[in-house]
């Protein structure tokens, strides 16, 4: 496992104002993620600074160029799930493996995918979670299924085998996006996968079963919401983090209720803008320093 003082999740606005920051501090910093969306081909004439027009895209690059410059890693790399470690660190999961943090700043957006299921929200909470770590464990030994194309629902399954055996994905009609690896894993652990689409859900006030697009019905107890990636919404409710909402609720140094754990950007749900995500970004950096300077001394450049 490889120890950061700081991760970022998100390589926006916000995620890479707070590793320009954390960058500059001394702060050894690791920025996890992909290419956002903002980084397309569309125009911004609103930015401080750019009397012309720039692209996202362009925007992004000069980004990522400036955190470089300072030594901030930055990573294409999935992640997948972060979990309270020992001694007040946390553990971030990733494709590529396991990071151990002092600090973290969540900067992913807030996009959750929709699965189209037209009474989806009758079930919420009562056979529908989008939390394993939250709700496996009143699922144990019951039939339960993940709806998600990739590798993030891959690993929800995974995880809930803590609970139970009786495990399988559904990809809501999508293609797999699962790394051969992954599948591997799958199959050695006996967990289906199968690319039907599930159109509405059945039960009386408790989740009994799923139906398909054929009407094609199959019981389960418990459905688990894992499409797409993982987004802040999801971490937020793996580690019990106090929401509004989608949005994360952080104080006005953008720390979360946890210590250790800070948010900037589109998922704590403000002005929804590149200029307000750059400044929460570099608050969430000033506080994330600050913390590992004084709760992991002797780590904040190693």
């Amino acid at each position: 496992m490889t120890h950061v003082p700081l991760v970022i999740i998100g390589q926006g606005p916000a995620g890479l104002s707070a590793g320009i920051y954390s960058g500059r501090a001394g702060i050894r910093t690791l920025i996890l993620g992909c290419e956002p969306k903002v980084a397309g081909d569309y125009d911004i004439d609103n930015y401080f600074g750019f009397p012309e027009t720039i692209s996202g895209k362009e925007l992004i690059r000069r980004g990522i160029q400036q955190a470089g410059r300072f030594g901030v890693d930055m990573r294409c790399d999935r992640v997948l799930g972060i979990h309270p470690g020992e001694d007040g660190h946390y553990i971030v999961k990733t494709e590529s493996g396991d990071f151990q943090a002092c600090a973290v700043i969540l900067a992913t957006g807030v996009s959750r995918i929709r699965p189209g299921i037209s009474n989806l929200s009758d079930f919420e909470g009562s056979g529908v979670s989008y939390c394993v770590s939250c709700d496996g464990f009143f699922f144990r030994n019951r039939k339960v299924m993940v709806i998600g194309e990739g590798i993030f629902a891959a690993n929800q399954a995974l995880e809930l085998l803590q609970y139970t055996p009786r495990v399988s994905i559904c990809t809501q009609g999508k293609p797999p996006d699962i790394s051969a690896e992954f599948l591997e894993k799958l199959g050695a652990a006996k967990i289906p996968l199968s690319e039907n689409r599930i159109v509405r859900l059945a039960g009386e006030g408790e989740l009994t079963g799923v139906i398909y697009d054929n009407e094609d019905r199959e019981a389960v107890d418990g459905l688990f919401i894992a499409m797409g990636q993982a987004s802040s919404s999801d971490f937020a409710y793996s580690l019990g983090l106090v929401r509004n909402g989608n949005f994360i609720q952080v104080d006005p140094m953008q720390q979360t209720n946890l210590p250790g754990i800070f948010a900037a950007g589109d998922c704590v749900g403000k002005f929804l803008q590149i200029s307000v995500a750059v400044g929460e970004g570099a608050l969430a950096a000033k506080s994330a320093i600050s913390y590992v300077k004084n709760q992991c001394p002797g780590h904040d450049n190693q």
